[in-house]
């Protein structure tokens, strides 16, 4: 029999534990061993790790049972009003390291939960009488292991799995809706009830909670799970004026424009507590954003160095797609934040995209007339400028990128890596074997000296500087447009004669005048 053959048995006391089983199916080797350790602890350890830690996983019926049980227990511990009353921002209340008892099911629910007890050793054993006991001690078992992990509920319960912090919070949903012309969005509130046993969360229209949360012992429960609404609606006035109307209970058709302000306002829903839930054509959980992009360097310069001129052209993309002339006017002429382009709805910021295209369009006719310099064009490439003024903010920058065009990323790769340089050799010249890594600094030095850039060959004493620098010097001579122009190399009076011998010893082609 395979050591994860067992199974929960029930003992004529009302006690559960696991036990070896000749028929039992076997379970997950991880499985198993998470599910041993947590049931020698205690009955109501073993049901915590059941119903918090192992939902979503692949059980047997038997344990199936004794997990939906335990999840029943984690549900209502998710929607205990200690639990939700605390507050998501860090701002405000902390979240409690622990909460009141969480009261058992009625008798009644007790009792059909007995009664539908697959087959299980020791189920003549099972009431509601032993389910409630079994209840409390999952509950004392949380408490020790809270003490323990020194942490509070909802933390403790992301870490068995984070889908459990959604059960008992308010989702709103944005959906699309291409058939209505006028209002092309839907609204719709929910909270989650519960998990699926997939780990899924399972969703009911918040109008639905009204009904179930109905009379007076459940009014701390339906309190608690709309204290995040409430939190909201202190600062967003839409929210205020649709809950005081009950319109947040029913499905609403909704205009751009009022989508528009559902994603401006989502950062602070999010901070009271409310889960956002965007259309899934959406990436990021948002609608797209043209972006004001330009690209610097395609072309080789007719000149190299700090005296190089490169080019500069803009072009307003949409997920990577150039847009036309007629598309960017749609979208500078869009006032409601949402504009419907190519079949798709962009989020749109009128101010900053007019702002970074005239930004733009401004860098490119002084390109176009003067010339972009080595320098400017760097400082384009890593975001220090934009323009005349200063360092675009973090908002600008989601509305604009400059990239590398083909010449200058080639030239950036041999800046930043062996694999870009360009192979070049001193060749029969060198009297001598450059090794692997002096061969990378000859090549280095060479690409920096074809830009006109200057350099520091940082390498130790005694690994070569000098046999580095002779192979460039041959490199260059060699080269057409170099013949006949000298080099200058400067260097303490004391070294002049070492230079000089490695001169003769290396490169004896070279003339040198000290």
């Amino acid at each position: 029999m395979p050591p994860s053959a067992f199974a929960p048995v029930l003992t004529p006391h009302g006690r559960l534990s696991l036990a070896q089983e000749d028929d039992a199916l076997p379970l997950d080797a991880e499985v198993a061993q998470r599910l041993q350790a947590a049931f020698a602890r205690g009955a109501g350890h073993g049901l915590l790790q059941l119903g918090a830690g192992e939902v979503g996983t692949a059980l047997p019926a038997v344990f199936s049972y004794w997990r939906e049980f335990s999840a029943r227990y984690v549900t209502a511990l998710c929607t205990h009003p200690d639990l939700s009353a605390a507050a998501p921002d860090p701002k405000a209340a902390p979240e409690p390291k622990t909460v009141a008892a969480v009261a058992p099911p009625p008798d009644a629910e007790l009792e059909w939960l007995a009664m539908s007890a697959p087959p299980i050793t020791g189920a003549e054993y099972l009431t509601a009488q032993v389910l409630r006991a079994l209840w409390q001690e999952t509950d004392q078992a949380l408490r020790l292991e809270l003490s323990e992990a020194r942490c509070g509920v909802q933390e403790f319960l992301k870490l068995r799995n984070p889908a459990w912090n959604l059960v008992g919070r308010v989702c709103f949903h944005l959906a699309e809706n291409r058939a209505d012309l006028e209002s092309p969005f839907a609204f719709l509130a929910t909270y989650t009830v519960r998990l699926s046993a997939h780990a899924k969360a399972q969703h009911l229209p918040l109008g639905q909670a009204l009904r179930e949360y109905e009379g007076p012992t459940n009014r701390d429960r339906l309190l608690s799970l709309l204290l995040p609404v409430q939190r909201a609606a202190e600062s967003c006035a839409w929210l205020k004026s649709m809950v005081e109307a009950g319109e947040i209970y029913h499905p609403l058709r909704w205009t751009p424009a009022e989508a528009s302000q559902f994603l401006r306002d989502c950062p602070q829903l999010e901070q009271a507590g409310i889960v956002i839930r965007m259309p899934a054509a959406w990436p990021a959980h948002r609608p797209p954003r043209p972006r004001v992009t330009a690209s610097v360097g395609s072309v080789a310069p007719a000149q190299v160095g700090q005296d190089a001129l490169l080019d500069f052209h803009m072009d307003v993309t949409l997920d990577g797609e150039s847009l036309t002339a007629a598309e960017i006017r749609k979208l500078l002429a869009a006032t409601e934040g949402l504009a419907l382009v190519r079949g798709r709805w962009v989020e749109v910021d009128r101010g900053q995209l007019s702002r970074m295209i005239d930004r733009f369009r401004q860098a490119e006719q002084t390109a176009a007339r003067d010339g972009l310099s080595f320098a400017e064009a760097m400082r384009l490439v890593a975001g220090a400028q934009l323009g005349p003024e200063d360092a675009p903010s973090e908002v600008e920058a989601d509305w604009a990128q400059v990239t590398a065009g083909p010449w200058l990323a080639q030239t950036l790769k041999g800046l930043r890596s062996q694999q870009g340089l360009e192979a070049i050799d001193p060749g029969k010249a060198l009297h001598g074997a450059l090794r692997p890594y002096q061969q990378v600094g000859m090549r280095w030095l060479y690409l920096l000296a074809r830009l006109r850039l200057g350099a520091c060959l940082a390498d130790d004493m005694g690994l070569g500087k000098t046999i580095q620098v002779l192979s460039l010097l041959l490199v260059l001579k060699n080269q057409s447009t170099q013949q006949g122009k000298p080099s200058l190399l400067v260097a303490p009076a004391s070294l002049l004669a070492n230079w000089a011998a490695e001169l003769e010893r290396f490169a004896p082609s070279l003339k040198a005048l000290v």
